[in-house]
């Protein structure tokens, strides 16, 4: 019976990256953030800056609250209340969008921008379940099988969404959004253990907050280490921003209409996950460092791509682009690995976590402020290379530990 109880749990946790995919491709990535440009904002142009602008604010708010949830997931109990609160929050703010017409373009944006903190602010109490449910040493698969159910998810959804769009409706896509989310995330809200604390709320987001400082002031101390995170942090803000830009870019400067849209994002899920196994062998070969440093590369060269690319040279420019999105993924992931100390693998991915997310706050500033200022997201586009061009020239003196 404990076996079946575990088990049952696992699949739960899995199941809950396959329930907010459907949020990440459709509502973050693709069809929302091109329908608020479009049949929202005031113009376009405009349009490409608020998007940026509410972005950068919800992960701000995310980057700095997410130590104190951190430390209330890690010391606190309570870890599946506050992964219930959250979850419905961010379900309930989805629903909301079906009122996004009549609200105008500062409600619509005001949801948004409320159910991403949502979103993104849960995967620090459902991260913090894995070592309850899974053995140390089946980390890395289980945390890959949530990944590949995540990429299934978002097919599915998108698939969905694109049927709802020609019979119903950008209305009918949100509420079936957040049908998605919370029917698949019952299970994890349901089934998750909930273990006791060593500490109250306070006192853990308190002590959450103070691990988050001293780690960073411990890093920045370590030549190397303050190299990888400077360098991840640009790296990193750069392909939030892509990601996050990337449906609008075609929509506006490129002509493509909703449909072509999702089949171009099935095409990057299915080639980034293609990127991850692809490059998984040259980086245990070659060391993460070389094949980081080749993935950026390759990185830069799209940005540049982008600003002379053609509506038919887009679609290979995206597969290019999802290759080395899921390479870029892996190998980073390989190459901080290797600055972790033995049994303090939690404290340290914590950090990851927290650059990660502080680090989504310029790129969607510098791209939107570019197109305000040029009136071209073809420039904007260069901008990023700019980032990808300065996380590689900062990784290049690094020297990995053996």
């Amino acid at each position: 019976m404990k076996e079946v109880k575990k088990r049952l749990r696992l699949i739960a946790w899995i199941f809950y990256d396959f329930a907010n995919s459907s949020y990440s491709a459709v509502i973050a990535s693709v069809v929302f953030p091109v329908y608020f440009v479009r049949h929202l904002a005031p113009s376009v142009e405009t349009g490409d800056v608020w998007w940026g602008r509410a972005v950068a604010l919800s992960m701000l708010l995310v980057a700095l609250t997410s130590p104190f949830m951190g430390g209330i997931a890690d010391l606190a109990g309570g870890k599946k209340r506050f992964l219930r609160i959250y979850t419905l929050s961010a379900i309930l703010c989805i629903g909301g969008l079906v009122f996004s017409r009549p609200l105008g373009a500062v409600g619509g944006l005001l949801l948004f921008c409320l159910a991403n903190f949502f979103v993104e602010g849960a995967f620090v109490f459902y991260n913090a379940f894995l070592p309850l449910i899974a053995e140390r040493s089946h980390f890395g698969r289980v945390s890959g099988w949530g990944f590949a159910i995540g990429y299934v998810g978002s097919a599915i959804s998108l698939y969905v969404s694109l049927q709802f769009l020609r019979l119903k409706g950008y209305e009918a896509v949100w509420l079936f959004v957040g049908v998605f989310f919370l029917l698949f995330s019952i299970p994890a809200l349901i089934l998750l253990p909930e273990p006791e604390g060593t500490m109250g709320i306070r006192e853990a987001a308190l002590h959450g907050w103070k691990r988050t400082v001293k780690r960073l002031r411990e890093a920045f101390q370590k030549r190397d280490f303050k190299l990888f995170l400077l360098s991840y942090f640009f790296f990193r803000d750069a392909i939030n921003t892509v990601i996050l830009f990337s449906s609008i870019f075609a929509a506006n400067t490129l002509g493509f209409r909703e449909e072509s849209l999702v089949r171009l994002y099935l095409l990057i899920q299915i080639s980034a996950m293609g990127g991850s196994f692809l490059m998984s062998w040259p980086a245990d070969l070659w060391g993460p460092k070389r094949v980081l440093l080749l993935c950026l590369l390759v990185w830069t060269g799209v940005c540049l791509w982008a600003y002379s690319v053609t509506p038919a040279g887009f679609w290979w420019l995206a597969i290019v682009g999802g290759v080395v999105l899921g390479s870029t993924q892996a190998s980073s992931r390989a190459l901080f690995s290797r600055f972790v100390p033995v049994g303090m693998e939690a404290e340290y991915f914590g950090l990851y976590g927290f650059v990660g997310k502080t680090s989504s706050v310029l790129g969607p500033i510098l791209f939107s402020t570019t197109v305000a200022v040029t009136g071209s997201e073809r420039i904007a586009a260069l901008s990023m290379g700019a980032l990808f061009l300065l996380g590689l020239l900062l990784l290049l003196p690094l020297r990995p530990p053996e």
